[in-house]
């Protein structure tokens, strides 16, 4: 049974890493009608303007996630030539023009190869609508969690995925998970996040109430673009952009379920949601409601199953 993003009809997820790089790219192929949440401060993205409501453009062809931070972008070049090799596109009268937003975590590494346009295309040619692999995989290679204080006691973060179904409905979710903040369990407790030399956890929340760091000359690492969650939402209910957009924002409060603290000024959060039903509209406020329950739910269970079994800190 698929209880991933891939669940969802007409969804197909595809992941790529860089050789020696401990960084990736996942790809999300569609078509789609789709509209972005962004939460955070420290956002790095491309064409997330095509999701507004009144944009010319009525869908997108696929997403992209990727590691690299703004380097990173240039593996969509790669998605949008592997899709318009595949005659897939935006018809302009001219040429059939592929429409990719793309989001980015920070993963870099000093001397270390980034995600390009031949990684975007690998991701594309890997996609399928198979169960999801999640881990540290694509996007999630290099990320991490519990940053605050510094790479030696953080701890892997990574993709994770879940769907739900609701009536004859889909809901699925996938995240990318490289937060400041701690990552959580369903009932609080932290399941990865920053550690200290006898790898306790430090607990990030508690830990900056109790000890703020003055500026970047203090002793917790919150140097700002270096965290960031990238989520996806997606559904076969025939949601317009609209009901995308609200749907988005019921989806981005898994986050503050999840990970402590988050909406920080250090972190990029941006939360995608997707409808893959060829029709739009005709949901109703209450399924709308109950969607946006599913969607948070699902993206609860991703973001915490992105960590699950990860001890290495990094």
């Amino acid at each position: 049974m698929n209880g991933t993003l891939t669940a969802v009809p007409g969804i197909q997820v595809g992941h790529a890493v860089v050789p020696e790089g401990d960084t990736g790219c996942t790809v999300v192929l569609g078509p789609f009608r789709a509209s972005v949440e962004v939460a955070g401060m420290a956002t790095g993205s491309r064409e997330l303007h095509v999701l507004e409501v009144e944009h010319l453009v009525p869908s997108v062809d696929a997403l992209l996630l990727t590691g690299g931070s703004a380097f990173g972008l240039a593996a969509a070049d790669g998605v949008a030539t592997w899709l318009a090799d595949h005659d897939v596109g935006y018809d302009t009268g001219v040429a059939r023009v592929p429409i990719v937003p793309a989001a980015v975590i920070f993963d870099l590494r000093e001397g270390r190869p980034r995600p390009g346009p031949a990684t975007g295309r690998e991701a594309c040619e890997a996609a399928s609508a198979a169960p999801v692999p999640v881990g540290r995989v694509g996007a999630g290679t290099g990320a991490t969690v519990g940053n605050i204080a510094g790479p030696d006691g953080a701890m892997a973060g990574g993709v994770g995925s879940a769907a739900v179904a609701l009536g004859g409905w889909t809901v699925g979710a996938l995240a990318v998970v490289n937060a400041l903040g701690d990552v959580l369990d369903g009932s609080g407790r932290i399941v990865a996040g920053a550690r200290g030399p006898d790898g306790a956890f430090l607990g990030t929340s508690r830990l900056l109430r109790e000890s703020p760091p003055p500026d970047r000359r203090g002793p917790w690492d919150v140097r700002a673009g270096r965290n960031t969650t990238l989520a996806v939402v997606a559904t076969d209910a025939p949601l317009s952009k609209v009901d995308l957009r609200r749907l988005a924002r019921m989806a981005w409060t898994a986050l503050p379920r999840r990970i402590s603290p988050v909406g920080t000024p250090f972190d990029g959060d941006v939360v995608f949601a997707l409808s893959s039903s060829p029709e739009a509209g005709g949901v109703s406020a209450p399924e709308l409601l109950a969607l946006g329950v599913a969607a948070r739910d699902a993206l609860e269970e991703a973001i915490t199953g992105a960590v699950a079994g990860e001890s290495a800190a990094r």
